[in-house]
């Protein structure tokens, strides 16, 4: 509820030390369950706000600068995605037939993400930015590009020669 009212994360490394002072009915049952970290995300483009990405640890410990910003990539996603549902139930009366069609998108650009992520030793965020700059330079939709390196088709790797081949 912070992060979602603030628009800003919140960051709770060690929710044993500051959850029961903060959120006392939250983190008896967090705890209990075994949670012992909780980092939320707000889903927002600028003061439009449309959820929080929560994400749960069963141990206490800060979140990395790669984490955190992997985290972060994942809650633009979300938002995107969410975003984009919302527009298309506004086009078709809120019936959702075109919401499985985004997600299966949505889902490629994520598995191409992790390849090129995994082909060319990147963080998620670089290897996001990698596969747009792409798909840019391509002239095609982020999803084409995706399929190729799905595929096979394009292949990233972290030679300083070019970066990019195609297999």
């Amino acid at each position: 509820m912070d992060s979602s009212s603030t628009g800003r994360p919140v960051l709770a490394p060690d929710l044993a030390h500051t959850g029961p002072g903060r959120w006392p009915g939250f983190s008896a049952g967090a705890l209990y369950a075994g949670i012992r970290a909780v980092f939320a995300l707000p889903l927002q483009v600028g003061a439009v706000r449309v959820g929080v990405l929560d994400l749960y640890w069963d141990r206490a410990g800060a979140l990395s600068r790669e984490e955190l910003a992997d985290a972060l990539t994942f809650a633009d996603a979300a938002t995107t995605i969410l975003l984009h549902l919302q527009g298309r139930q506004d086009q078709n009366d809120g019936s959702a037939p075109g919401a499985i069609p985004v997600l299966e998108d949505r889902a490629e650009v994520h598995q191409a993400t992790g390849m090129v992520a995994e082909q060319a030793g990147l963080s998620l965020g670089q290897a996001l930015v990698l596969l747009r700059a792409r798909a840019y330079a391509a002239e095609q939709p982020i999803v084409a590009a995706s399929r190729e390196v799905l595929a096979g088709v394009v292949h990233f790797s972290s030679d300083p020669e070019g970066g990019i081949r195609d297999a």
